[in-house]
Parts: C-alpha cells; sequence; structure tokens
C-alpha cells in the first residue's frame, strides 16, 4: 500500500503497531489520528486564526495546547508522579494566546512521543493497577488512565476540527 493510500484509512485500520500489545494501541493510534487530522483541518489556517475563537468557541491554540498539557498531566499520574509546578503554570495559559500553529504541533509531537513510549512500554499484568488522580488522589486504574487519554484527546480533536471549519474563507 502506498502512503497516499494509508492516508486514506484511519490509523487503527493500518495494522498493529509493532512491539505494542494490542491492548494498549488503542492509545497510540488516537495521537496519530489527532497529528494527522489536525494536519489537515488547520493547514489553511494563519497563527492568528489559531487564536481566534469564532461564535465564541474556545480556539483552536487552546485545544491543541489543551491536547497536549492533558496528555502529559495523565502521563504523569500515570507514572504514580505528581503534577510539577510548570504544569500547573502551563493549565492556567491553555487558553491564552500564544505559539503558532507550527509551534503548537510540535509541542504536541513531541508530547505524543513521550506518552507514546511510556504507553507501548507498559506491561499489560498492570492495567488494573491502581492510579490516583490529582490534589483529592482521586481513584482510577492504569486502564481507565488510557481510556481517558485516548477519549479525551479525541474529545478536543472534534472540538477543533469544528473551530477550524468555522474559520475556512
Amino acid at each position: 500500500m502506498s502512503l497516499r493510500e494509508d492516508r486514506l484509512i484511519e490509523p487503527w485500520m493500518r495494522g498493529p503497531i509493532p512491539g505494542v500489545s494490542p491492548l494498549l494501541s488503542g492509545v497510540l493510534y488516537s495521537f496519530q489520528q489527532t497529528l494527522e487530522d489536525l494536519e489537515k483541518f488547520t493547514a489553511h489556517l494563519t497563527d492568528r486564526q489559531i487564536w481566534d475563537r469564532p461564535h465564541g468557541l474556545a480556539s483552536l491554540g487552546f485545544q491543541m495546547r489543551h491536547i497536549t498539557g492533558s496528555v502529559d498531566r495523565l502521563s504523569t499520574y500515570l507514572m504514580e508522579q505528581s503534577l510539577t509546578e510548570a504544569q500547573f503554570l502551563e493549565l492556567r495559559s491553555e487558553a491564552r494566546p500564544g505559539p503558532g500553529r507550527e509551534e503548537l504541533m510540535a509541542r504536541m509531537r513531541e508530547t505524543f512521543s513521550r506518552a507514546g513510549e511510556l504507553i507501548g512500554s507498559l506491561d499489560v499484568a498492570t492495567l488494573s493497577d491502581a492510579r490516583t488522580i490529582g490534589r483529592k488522589r482521586l481513584p482510577a486504574t492504569v486502564a481507565g488512565l488510557l481510556v481517558h487519554i485516548a477519549e479525551h484527546t479525541q474529545r478536543h480533536l472534534g472540538q477543533a476540527i469544528i473551530t477550524a471549519k468555522l474559520l475556512a474563507p
């Protein structure tokens, strides 16, 4: 299959990810789908448009920052660590206009790469292991975190696509 044909089908339909358990690969497929869709739907937008808020919706810049930040934060919990002050600072600044499309995409690729290495290396025997979330230490599991990472990423991707379509000329 050529690269062009490969892009016509969604990542999860391209076959197994070498060296990654099928029980973990859904999150990595979500990351790939997000990158491909954001490249496609934002390619025509200016850096100024990335921070526009059509009809009062959250900006694409926010959606992109939030996807990146939430994957980073949820990965921190997956590793049984607490968030750093830098992560809290980033969370508080997600909606503030800032970097352009290319920088936002680069940050997302970097975060997805780091998280993908972590997720791909997990032992599937740990999926039911307990984890805690946030300052309140809310109960979760490894599997619950993985599902949430994937679905939360896709939820904000959908919002980003709608915003991008509203900004299209």
